[in-house]
């Protein structure tokens, strides 16, 4: 590996500044928060200004924000993105340190689809295939992503008053749409989903939110377990596992976290 080049490093070091706060900085602001010297700081702006990397703010005389050479490369980097295949590093990273069946999967329409999956080494373990197509509300993942749906795009999944009840595959599938809303209310309030037999009788899963560079969820990972290695204890250390791979996805997909 080659040396790294000081000039670059610290262009970057400038870029960088812009992604926190409210993206707007002077070059006094710059010097300091980086311990450069002011030439040095002014000479760098000045060519990344030139570049369109930074621009000017025009009701802000001397600060700068993000030019539009930002935004391409970034729109560039999100259009050669494959969730799939950024899904299936991380599920492979997560059953590594869990030794369990990891899924990624997305919603569409009522059904979830999983996009991406790797097993257990245990001879015990879910058999499932990525492409497979299950109802959301009888999974984690399915009722991770209905949780995360904004009232409306809710309501127009789910069957109204009146309506069919929802399907079941075991006898502990959540089939009253009523129930099922409540399940996601508390989904919502703790941040990650918990599936306990609702798709399989021998298997109980969690599941955590997967967003992209907006903050909008777009898929959910989540760690499958056979009941002969399910516990509360258990659960809560999957749950965490869940929360961390869902966050690495994230990541991958541009998602910076909460301001």
């Amino acid at each position: 590996m080659g040396r790294l080049v000081p000039a670059v490093t610290r262009a970057l070091d400038i870029l960088e500044l812009f992604l926190d706060g409210d993206g707007i900085l002077s070059a006094p602001e710059i010097t300091r928060k980086l311990g450069l010297p002011r030439t040095t700081v002014h000479e760098l702006v000045t060519t990344l200004a030139a570049r369109s990397y930074l621009v000017p703010v025009p009701e802000q005389p001397g600060r700068y924000r993000l030019g539009v050479r930002t935004y391409q490369l970034g729109s560039r980097y999100a259009e050669q993105l494959d969730l799939a295949a950024e899904g299936q590093q991380v599920a492979r990273s997560v059953a590594e340190t869990c030794d369990e069946t990891v899924h990624v999967a997305i919603l569409e329409g009522a059904d979830v689809i999983y996009i991406a999956k790797v097993d257990s080494t245990h001879a015990v373990r879910m058999v499932s295939a990525a492409g497979r197509r299950l109802p959301a509300h009888c999974t984690s993942v399915g009722k991770m992503l209905l949780a995360s749906l904004p009232p409306g795009e809710l309501d127009a999944r789910l069957p109204g008053p009146g309506d069919e009840p929802l399907r079941a595959m075991t006898e502990n599938s959540i089939t009253s749409p009523e129930k099922l809303r409540e399940a996601l209310a508390e989904i919502r309030g703790r941040g990650v989903a918990v599936e306990r037999r609702e798709s399989n009788p021998d298997v109980s899963c969690v599941a955590a939110p997967v967003r992209d560079g907006t903050g909008k969820v777009v898929a959910a990972l989540s760690i499958s377990v056979p009941m002969i290695r399910w516990s509360e204890e258990r659960r809560t250390e999957l749950e965490a596992l869940a929360v961390e791979g869902a966050a690495e996805l994230s990541a991958r997909l541009g998602y910076r976290g909460a301001a």
